[in-house]
């Protein structure tokens, strides 16, 4: 394991229930990085989507490949934790190709395309065991949060 979800807790922002990595288990500074996700039941999402059919949404797998795209920037770019923020910035071939349960292990691996400050691209694919559930081509921006907040 390379970063636990205490190490992720620092780098990143997001808390419960929108914190989608539980840990980084692969690290090459500014080349990739790959993440985990651990699907529960017990997620708010499921609630409604689907209470009867509980299908964990395209878009948080999307969100948990952003994320661990984030940590994947802050962590190459040497960006001081706490003073800068990663904001997604552009998605392109996004496509979802088997659906994802609560029990799931989401394996998410980003691969760097291009990496810097002013805007990032990056291939992501996030898998179930060997299969491979959805991919994008990602983009993503560093700012300072004071930034982000105006």
């Amino acid at each position: 394991m390379v970063m636990d979800i205490l190490e992720i807790q620092k780098i990143l922002p997001h808390r419960y229930p929108i914190l989608l990595v539980d840990r980084i288990i692969e690290f090459e500074e500014g080349k990739r990085i790959v993440g985990v996700k651990n699907v529960s039941v017990n997620e708010p999402v499921f609630q409604g989507h689907f209470p009867d059919f509980p299908l964990f949404p395209g878009v948080y797998i999307l969100e948990a490949l952003a994320q661990v795209g984030g940590i994947l920037m802050i962590k190459s770019l040497g960006l001081e934790i706490g003073k800068y923020g990663v904001v997604f910035a552009g998605i392109d071939g996004a496509r979802f190709k088997k659906p994802v349960f609560p029990g799931d292990r989401l394996l998410l691996e980003l691969e760097a395309i291009s990496i810097k400050k002013a805007l990032s691209k990056m291939k992501g694919v996030a898998k179930v065991e060997d299969s491979v559930v959805a991919e994008a081509v990602l983009f993503a921006a560093a700012r300072k949060l004071d930034e982000i907040k105006k």
